[in-house]
C-alpha cells in the first residue's frame, strides 16, 4: 500500500561495468527490469558511437528476418511462438547466427526464383498450348481479290486462284482488357490489311506470380505483305503480347501441340520437386526465425543501451548512470555481481546525487492497473506525490454506480466483467486482437466495480430495470387512510389519484429499512421527490469528494517539507470550501432532521437561506432553520472572504521573506550549504523537486539567485482565483450526478413502458402471449444492452472521470512527472 498511496522512492545510480562483462551486465539488468538507463552521450550522433557497428549488423539482421517472415506468410504458414524465455545471446554469436540467416535467406531466393522460372515457363507452355487448341480458322485477307467476301477461306485448295500468294500468321494471347484497344489500333495501323480474330479462354490459367485464376484472349492474325507483318509486331510487343508460332497445317499444329502436353507435364514434375524443396526450407525457417528475431532484439537492444554509456579514461570499463528504485538496490548489485563473476573483475554500482527529479515508479497489478491507467490518463504524478489510485479504486465506481444506479442493468454489466475475469488467464482471449475487447479486457476490474457499485445504488434507488421491488414491508399504510378518510366507492371512481397524508396516524409507520419506498414508485410526485433527494446528494457527495481532496493536499505539503503551506494554503482553502459549501451541506442534514410532516406546510427554503447568505439580507416568509442562523451565517461569509487574501499572498510574502534571510547569511555559510547539499541527498531531493514556488522562492545558492518575485506572485494569484471560483464551478458540477441519474432512470422508464408494458398487454392467452412476448423480449434486451449499458454507461464514465480528473485531483495533484521506463526484454518475450 505504500507504493500505491506514494511512488517509491528512486535513486541516481552509477554503474562502473568492465568492458568484458558490460554485454552481459546490460543483458541481465535487461532480463530483470530494474533500471533506466540515462545517455550519457546526447551531444554523440548515433553515427559516432562504440557500438555502432553492431546495431547495424543487428538491424541488417532484422532486415532479412522481415524478408524471411514475408515468405513465411505468402505461403500461408504461421509462425509459432518462441519456446521459453531466450536469454540474449552472447557477442560471439552474432556472426553465426547472421552466417546461417544469410544462407537461408539466399537458399530461399534461390529456390524461390527458380519456382518462379518454372511457373512462368509452365504459364508460357499452357498459353501456346490454349492458342493452338482453340481452333481458330485461317481465313483469306481478300483485299486485292475481286469480289471476295470476309468470310472466304485464306487457305484455298491447291491450285486455286490463290495459290501463289503468300499468306503469315501471327498468333498469341493478350490480357482481355487490353483486346479491344489491340483490335482497334490493329485495324488502323494495318488499314484493314488483315484479318483478326479473338477469342476468350474456356478455363482460367493460374497467374505465374501471384497464383491467382487469369482470363486470357487469344488471337489469330493473318495478313499479307511483310510491312504490315512488322508493324503487327510492334503493336503486339507494345501491348506485352505472348506470341507464339502458329502452324498452317491442321497436322503440324497437333503435333506441336502433343509436344507442348509432354513438355508441361515434364514440367510440373519438376515444380513439384522444386515446391517440396521449397517446404522443407521454410520448416527450416519456422525452427530458426521465432527464437533468432527474440535474440537479435534482445542483443539490439543491449548494444543500444551500451551506446548511452561513456568510456573511462583507462578504457577499462563503460560508465552509466541509471535510475533505480530503492528497494530493487540490492538485487541490482547481486546481478552485477554474478553477471562479472566469469570476467574476474565485479562490476560496481553506487549512489550518486542528483538535483534533477526522479520519475515516478508505482508498481500495480492486475486489479490496480486499469486504476491507475485512470490517474496517469490526466497526467504522472510528481515524484512521491501522493497518488490518487487507492482512493479512485472506491470513488470512481462510487460515482459512476450514483448516475447508472440501476439493479439490473449493473448486474449485466458485474457479470460481463466477472465472464472476463475468469477467462483472463486463457490464451484465445489474451491474444484476442479487436481493439474494443481490448479495452474492455484490460479494464475488466473496473466494470467489474462498475457493476457492484450500481447493484448497491439500484437498491437504494430501488429500482431494476425501472421497476420498484418489494424486498421489505412498505412504510406507508393506506389502510389507515381509507378507514379515517371515509373514502367511498363513487369517491374512488371519481380520484384515480390518492393523497397519503403523513400526518394521519398509522399512515405513515417508519422509514423504509434500505433505500427508497417502493410505494414512491406509484406516486404522482415520484419525480418530484427523486429530484430533491438527488440534487442534495449529489451536493453532498461533491462537497465531501472536494474537501477529501484538499486533506490529500497536507500529505503533499508535509512530505515535502512545506509546513508553512498547512497554515497558508491548506487551512484558508478549507476555510473557504467547508464556511461556505460545507455550511450548505450542514442545512441540507439539519433540515432531514428536524423538519417533520407536520411543519412540511411552513418549511423554510434552503436555497433562499444560501441566497441571503451571501446577500446579508433576511427574507421575513421564510422562517429560520435554528436560532441566530443570520449571525453564523455572515460570520462564516465574512471568514470565507478573509481567506482570500491570505491565499492570495501568504505562500509569497513568506517566501520572500525566507529568500531575504538566506540572502543575508549567505556569505557567513556558502561553504557549508555546498557541503550539505551535495552530502545530505535527502534534504537535496526534497527541496530539488518541489513546486514551482519553492524553486523560485531560493532553496539553495542556485534558486536564491533565481527568485522572481512577480512570478512568484501571478501563480499563486491564478491558483487563488482557481480554487475560490472552482468551488462554485466544481460544486455546480457535482450536480452532473443529478442529472445523470434522473435521465438514465426516465430513459429506463420509457423503454419498459414504450417495449415491455405494450407488449404484455398484447395477448392475454398463453399461446399468443408466448408467441408475441419472443419478439417483444429479443427488442427490449437489445436495446438495453445497446442504449442503456453502453451508451449511458458510457455517458456515465466519461462525466465520473470528469468529475475525478477536474473537481478531486486538481485540490492536490499535479500530475508533472514523467514515468520511470526500466530497460526491460519483458516486451520481447511477449
Amino acid at each position: 500500500m505504500g507504493s500505491m498511496f506514494r511512488s517509491e522512492e528512486v535513486a541516481l545510480v552509477q554503474l562502473f561495468l568492465p568492458t568484458a562483462a558490460a554485454y552481459t551486465c546490460v543483458s541481465r539488468l535487461g532480463e530483470l527490469g530494474l533500471v533506466e538507463f540515462r545517455d550519457l552521450n546526447a551531444s554523440v550522433s548515433a553515427f559516432q558511437r562504440r557500438f555502432v557497428v553492431d546495431v547495424r549488423r543487428c538491424e541488417e539482421l532484422e532486415k532479412t528476418f522481415t524478408f524471411l517472415q514475408e515468405e513465411v506468410r505468402r505461403a500461408g504458414l504461421v509462425l509459432p511462438p518462441p519456446e521459453g524465455r531466450l536469454p540474449a545471446p552472447p557477442p560471439r554469436d552474432l556472426l553465426r547466427i547472421q552466417e546461417e540467416t544469410e544462407r537461408l535467406a539466399q537458399e530461399l531466393r534461390d529456390v524461390r526464383g527458380n519456382q518462379q522460372a518454372l511457373r512462368a515457363q509452365l504459364h508460357q507452355l499452357q498459353l501456346h498450348a490454349a492458342v493452338l487448341r482453340q481452333g481458330h480458322e485461317p481465313q483469306l485477307a481478300a483485299a486485292h481479290t475481286d469480289g471476295a467476301s470476309e468470310r472466304t477461306p485464306l487457305l484455298q485448295a491447291p491450285g486455286g486462284p490463290h495459290q501463289d500468294l503468300r499468306v503469315n500468321f501471327v498468333a498469341g494471347a493478350v490480357e482481355p482488357h487490353k483486346a479491344p484497344a489491340l483490335e482497334r489500333l490493329l485495324w488502323r495501323a494495318c488499314r484493314g490489311f488483315l484479318i483478326a480474330s479473338f477469342r476468350e479462354l474456356e478455363q482460367p490459367l493460374e497467374h505465374p506470380v501471384t497464383g491467382e485464376p487469369a482470363t486470357w484472349m487469344t488471337f489469330l492474325i493473318s495478313y499479307w505483305g511483310e510491312q504490315i507483318g512488322q508493324k503487327i509486331r510492334k503493336i503486339t510487343d507494345c501491348f506485352h503480347c505472348h506470341v507464339f508460332p502458329f502452324l498452317q497445317q491442321e497436322e503440324a499444329r497437333l503435333g506441336a501441340l502433343q509436344q507442348l502436353q509432354q513438355q508441361s507435364q515434364e514440367l510440373q514434375e519438376v515444380l513439384g520437386e522444386t515446391e517440396r524443396f521449397l517446404s522443407q526450407v521454410l520448416g527450416r525457417v519456422l525452427q530458426l526465425l521465432p527464437p533468432g528475431q527474440v535474440q537479435v532484439h534482445k542483443m539490439k537492444a543491449v548494444y543500444l543501451a551500451l551506446n548511452q554509456c561513456s568510456v573511462s579514461t583507462t578504457h577499462k570499463c563503460l560508465i552509466a548512470e541509471a535510475w533505480c528504485s530503492v528497494r530493487d538496490l540490492p538485487t541490482l548489485q547481486e546481478a552485477l555481481r554474478d553477471s562479472s563473476m566469469e570476467e574476474g573483475v565485479s562490476a560496481v554500482a553506487h549512489r550518486i546525487p542528483c538535483r534533477d527529479m526522479p520519475p515516478t515508479l508505482i508498481r500495480t497489478n492486475r486489479f490496480t492497473a486499469s486504476f491507475q491507467g485512470i490517474v496517469d490518463a490526466y497526467g504522472v504524478g510528481r515524484y512521491q506525490e501522493v497518488n490518487p489510485a487507492p482512493y479512485t479504486i472506491i470513488t470512481f465506481p462510487f460515482l459512476f454506480a450514483v448516475m447508472f444506479g440501476d439493479v439490473g442493468h449493473g448486474l449485466l454489466m458485474f457479470l460481463f466483467a466477472l465472464a472476463m475475469v475468469l477467462a483472463e488467464n486463457r490464451p484465445t482471449v489474451k491474444a484476442a486482437q479487436n481493439e474494443i475487447w481490448q479495452t474492455f479486457f484490460r479494464g475488466r476490474y473496473l466494470l467489474l466495480l462498475m457493476g457492484l457499485f450500481s447493484i448497491y445504488t439500484g437498491f437504494i434507488y430501488n429500482e431494476c430495470f425501472s421497476r420498484a421491488t418489494s424486498i421489505f414491508p412498505s412504510g406507508w399504510s393506506v389502510a389507515a387512510m381509507a378507514n379515517q378518510s371515509g373514502w367511498s366507492d363513487a369517491f374512488l371512481a371519481q380520484h384515480t389519484m390518492l393523497t397519503l397524508d403523513p400526518n394521519v396516524t398509522g399512515v405513515f409507520l417508519g422509514p423504509y429499512p434500505f433505500g427508497i419506498d417502493p410505494i414512491w414508485s406509484m406516486a404522482a410526485n415520484h419525480l418530484s421527490f427523486l429530484n430533491s433527494f438527488k440534487m442534495k446528494m449529489s451536493v453532498i457527495l461533491g462537497v465531501v469528494h472536494m474537501a477529501f481532496g484538499v486533506v490529500l493536499g497536507v500529505f503533499n505539503h508535509m512530505h515535502f517539507g512545506q509546513r508553512h503551506r498547512l497554515l497558508l494554503e491548506t487551512l484558508p482553502e478549507l476555510t473557504f470550501l467547508l464556511g461556505l459549501f460545507g455550511y450548505l451541506v450542514f442545512l441540507v442534514i439539519y433540515k432531514w432532521l428536524c423538519v417533520w410532516a407536520a411543519r412540511a406546510a411552513s418549511a423554510p427554503s434552503i436555497l433562499i437561506h444560501f441566497i441571503n447568505m451571501f446577500l446579508f439580507s433576511h427574507s421575513p416568509t421564510n422562517r429560520l432553520l435554528y436560532p441566530r442562523q443570520e449571525v453564523i451565517q455572515a460570520t462564516l461569509v465574512v471568514l470565507a472572504l478573509a481567506m482570500v487574501p491570505v491565499l492570495l499572498l501568504g505562500t509569497p510574502l513568506h517566501l520572500l521573506h525566507r529568500h531575504r534571510r538566506s540572502l543575508r547569511r549567505r556569505p557567513a555559510g556558502r561553504q557549508e550549504e555546498d557541503k550539505a547539499g551535495l552530502l545530505d541527498l535527502p534534504d537535496a531531493s526534497v527541496n530539488g523537486w518541489s513546486s514551482d514556488e519553492e524553486k523560485a522562492g531560493g532553496l539553495d545558492d542556485e534558486e536564491e539567485a533565481e527568485l522572481v518575485p512577480s512570478e512568484v506572485l501571478m501563480h499563486q494569484a491564478i491558483h487563488t482565483i482557481e480554487f475560490c471560483l472552482g468551488c462554485v464551478s466544481n460544486t455546480a458540477s457535482y450536480l452532473r450526478l443529478w442529472a445523470l441519474s434522473l435521465a438514465h432512470a426516465q430513459l429506463s422508464e420509457v423503454l419498459w413502458a414504450m417495449v415491455m408494458r405494450i407488449g404484455l398487454g398484447l395477448g392475454r392467452e398463453v399461446g399468443v402471449a408466448a408467441v408475441v412476448l419472443v419478439p417483444i423480449f429479443a427488442t427490449f434486451a437489445v436495446m438495453t444492452v445497446a442504449i442503456l449499458l453502453v451508451m449511458e454507461g458510457l455517458s456515465a464514465f466519461l462525466h465520473a472521470l470528469r468529475l475525478h480528473w477536474v473537481e478531486f485531483q486538481n485540490k492536490f495533484y499535479s500530475g508533472t512527472g514523467y514515468k520511470l521506463s526500466p530497460f526491460t526484454f519483458a516486451a520481447t518475450d511477449d
